[in-house]
C-alpha cells in the first residue's frame, strides 16, 4: 500500500550542516572525518544525487501533524462541507464531507451509549460498503480501537483474531455472497440466540458483547439503527469532552498481517502513524495542489486493508478529496465504469486488479480521459504491467507505493512526474520524515550504494507493537527502532529504491543467490504469459532449482520449451528456470497474496520431487 510537487526544475537547499570549530579554553581545534550526505529533500523529485552510503532519510519542509483520524475529518468538513466524501456505487450512496461528519458523530454517540468506552477494540468484519468508512471514523472519534478484520475469514480465523485482541464489539452484514456473517458468528458464539443485544457472554470470546448487523434484525444483535438513534445530546456532550483527552499516540487501528505462514499477526497503528502516512502519501501525489474539489479516486482496493483504509479513507479526511467504490466486492470491469461514469482523477489497486482491467476485452470503449494518475500497490510490480498501465489505460501520472502494514503504510512512492525508468523499476523514493537503509542481512551493517541487502525502516510511521506479542514485536523492531522488512532491496543516489524480493523466496542455486522478482518480471515481458511467479524447488545436487509456475493469456498456448528458449541468451543461464509449470490459479492468503511455500509443496508434488 506521498509533499508538494514542483513541476520545474528549482534549487534545492541542502539540509544538511556542520558547525564551525569552537575554541574552548585555547585548546587546539578538532577536526572530525567527513560525514557522508543522508538527506534527500523531497517535497519535489530530487535532481541532485546526495545519498554516498545506503541510508536514506527524507527531509521536507512540510512538518508532521499532531491530529487524531477524527480530527481530521473534522477539519475538512469545516473547510469542504458541501464537497462529495464518498460514494458507494453499488448502494447508491452518496455523502458530503458536512453529512458524513453529521452520520459519524451519531454513531460515536451510540457507540458510547452502548457502554463501549475509549480503549476498547471494535471489529469491522465485511465488505466495501459506507458502513466501513462510518465506522472507521466512529470509533476513532470515540477512541475506540478499529479492528480490521478481514471479509473472507472463515469461523477458525475469525476465532482467532477476534481472541487475540480481545475485541468487545464487532460490526458486520447479515452475509455477502457466499459469506453468511452471522451465521459464523453464531458458530462461535451460540450464545447470541438468547442473549439481550449487548450483553452477550461467550465462553469462546470471553471479551465479546455487542454485536452490531448493518442490514438486518438478528437475535441477540443491535441494528445499524439501533446505534444511530442510541446517542442523547448527554453523550453528544460526552463526545465533545472526550476530544480533549484524546491523544494523537494513542492506538486506534489494529491491522492484522496477511500471515503467508503462521498465524496473522496484529499490528498497531496509531493516530499519528496513519494520519501522517495519509498525508504524505497525498502530498506526494500532489492533492495539496491539484483542484481538490477534483480529485476523485476510484478504490478498488478492500477497506480492511491498510492500503484501502489509511490510503484511501485517511487520505480523504486528510486531503478533502473524494473517494468512489465501484462494487461492494472486486469487479474489474466495474472500476473502469466507474472511472468513466464519476470521472475520477485517480485510481488504486494492486497488480493483480491492473492486470484484470488491462485484460477486459472492451476495455477501450471506456472513456478514462479523465483519469490523470493512480498508484499500484500491494505486491511485487511488475515493469512490463506498469507501462501497459501508462500506455495502454493512458494513465501518465501512474507511480508505486511500497510498504507495509507495520509502517502504516507507505515508506517509499513515486512521483507522478517521474520518467518511465523510474515508474517501472523502483518503487519509488524515500517519503517524508522516513529514515531507510540497507543492511547485510547477517552483519547488520550497511551496504555499499546500490548494492543488495535487507531494507529496514524508522521513523513516525512504525507500529507501536504486534497486539499482545511481544517477542514478536522485538523479532522485527530493534531497540533502536528500526523495523526489518524482510524484504531485500537497493538504494540509489537520489535515494529511489528496488525491491529485489523477500529474503524468505531467495532461491541459493549452486552457491548462487537468485531473486525470483527477478525472474518473474523477465517473465511478464512474454507476450503469452499473463502472470508469473517463481520458486526455488529441492534439488539433490544443486540445493535448489528454479521452477516457474505461470498463468498464460486466455487462449493461448506454450510449452516448458518455448518458455527455456525465450529465456536464453536473455538472462544468466543459471536463472533459466530448469522445471516450467502451468496452472490456472495461484495458492492465496485471505487478502489475495500469493502463498508461495504452499505453491511450491503442490508444485513438488506434482513433478513427483
Amino acid at each position: 500500500m506521498f509533499s508538494r510537487i514542483a513541476f520545474g526544475s528549482q534549487p534545492l537547499r541542502s539540509n544538511v550542516f556542520f558547525s564551525k570549530p569552537v575554541k574552548l579554553l585555547q585548546k587546539p581545534r578538532t577536526t572530525f572525518p567527513s560525514q557522508g550526505s543522508c538527506a534527500v529533500h523531497v517535497d519535489s523529485p530530487p535532481t541532485i544525487p546526495t545519498l554516498t552510503t545506503s541510508y536514506a532519510h527524507g527531509t521536507s519542509s512540510k512538518s508532521l501533524l499532531f491530529s487524531t483520524v477524527g480530527g481530521s475529518l473534522q477539519a475538512s468538513a469545516e473547510r469542504f462541507p458541501d464537497r462529495e466524501a464518498v460514494v458507494f456505487l453499488q448502494d447508491g450512496v452518496r455523502k458530503t464531507f458536512s453529512q458524513l461528519q453529521q452520520d459519524v458523530d451519531q454513531a460515536a454517540a451510540g457507540l458510547l451509549a452502548l457502554g463501549l468506552k475509549r480503549g476498547d477494540r471494535l471489529g469491522m468484519w465485511g465488505p466495501n460498503t459506507y458502513e466501513w468508512v462510518l465506522f472507521q471514523f466512529a470509533s476513532a472519534k470515540a477512541g475506540i480501537i478499529l479492528v480490521s478484520v478481514n471479509p473472507a475469514y472463515q469461523v477458525q480465523e475469525l476465532e482467532f483474531a477476534l481472541r487475540k485482541v480481545g475485541c468487545n464489539a464487532i460490526v458486520c452484514p447479515t452475509q455477502f455472497k457466499t459469506q453468511k456473517y452471522c451465521d459464523m458468528l453464531r458458530q462461535i458464539c451460540p450464545e447470541m440466540d438468547t442473549a439481550i443485544p449487548g450483553s452477550v457472554k461467550s465462553a469462546r470470546l470471553p471479551d465479546l458483547h455487542t454485536v452490531i448487523v448493518t442490514d438486518s434484525r438478528q437475535p441477540g444483535m443491535y441494528h445499524l439503527e439501533d446505534v444511530m438513534q442510541a446517542g442523547s445530546s448527554q453523550h453528544m456532550q460526552q463526545l465533545e469532552e472526550l476530544q480533549k483527552k484524546l491523544s494523537f499516540d494513542d492506538p486506534i487501528n489494529i491491522q492484522f498481517t496477511s500471515g503467508t505462514t503462521g498465524n496473522p499477526k496484529g499490528a498497531t497503528l496509531s493516530h499519528h502513524n496513519i494520519v501522517n502516512n495519509a498525508y504524505f502519501i497525498g502530498m506526494r501525489l500532489g492533492y495539496d495542489w491539484r483542484v481538490s474539489s477534483q480529485v476523485r479516486v476510484c478504490l478498488p482496493v478492500p477497506m480492511y486493508h491498510c492500503f484501502g483504509s489509511v490510503g484511501g479513507g485517511i487520505v480523504m479526511a486528510t486531503h478533502g478529496i473524494t473517494l468512489v467504490s465501484p462494487s461492494t466486492g472486486y469487479d474489474g470491469r466495474a472500476n473502469l465504469a466507474a472511472m468513466e461514469s464519476e470521472r475520477c482523477t485517480f485510481v488504486y489497486g494492486t497488480p493483480t486488479m491492473y492486470i484484470d482491467m488491462l485484460g477486459q476485452p472492451d476495455l477501450a470503449k471506456f472513456d478514462l480521459s479523465s483519469v490523470e494518475g493512480g498508484i499500484m500497490a500491494g505486491s511485487p510490480c511488475p515493469p512490463e504491467i506498469v507501462k501497459k498501465v501508462i500506455s495502454t489505460m493512458g494513465i501518465k501520472e501512474f507511480v508505486i507505493a511500497y510498504g507495509t502494514t507495520e509502517t502504516s503504510p507507505v515508506s517509499f512512492c513515486g512521483f507522478p512526474t517521474d520518467n518511465l525508468e523510474r515508474k517501472s523499476e523502483t518503487v519509488g523514493c524515500i517519503a517524508s520524515h522516513i529514515e531507510a537503509k540497507v543492511v547485510d542481512p547477517g552483519s547488520g551493517q550497511l551496504v555499499p550504494l546500490g548494492i543488495s541487502g535487507e531494507l529496514m525502516i524508522r521513523g513516525y510511521c512504525v507500529m507501536l507493537e504486534y497486539w499482545g506479542d511481544v517477542a514478536k514485536t522485538d523479532e522485527c523492531i530493534a531497540k533502536d527502532r528500526w523495523y526489518k522488512t524482510g524484504d531485500i532491496a537497493s538504494l540509489d543516489k537520489y535515494g529511489f529504491c528496488r525491491i529485489e524480493g523477500r529474503i524468505k523466496d531467495m532461491i541459493i542455486r549452486g552457491g548462487e543467490n537468485i531473486y525470483p522478482a527477478e525472474i518473474e518480471q523477465f517473465l511478464h515481458t512474454h507476450p503469452k504469459v499473463q502472470e508469473a511467479q517463481v520458486i526455488g524447488i529441492k534439488d539433490e545436487r544443486m540445493g535448489e532449482e528454479v521452477c516457474a509456475c505461470l498463468k498464460l493469456k486466455a487462449g493461448q498456448d506454450c510449452s516448458a520449451e518455448d518458455i527455456k528458449a525465450y529465456c536464453k541468451g536473455k538472462i544468466a543461464h543459471f536463472k533459466i528456470p530448469r522445471y516450467v509449470t502451468f496452472v490456472n490459479d495461484y495458492p492465496l492468503t485471505v487478502s489475495g497474496k500469493i502463498q508461495k511455500n504452499k505453491l511450491r509443496e503442490q508444485t513438488e508434488k506434482f513433478l513427483a520431487l
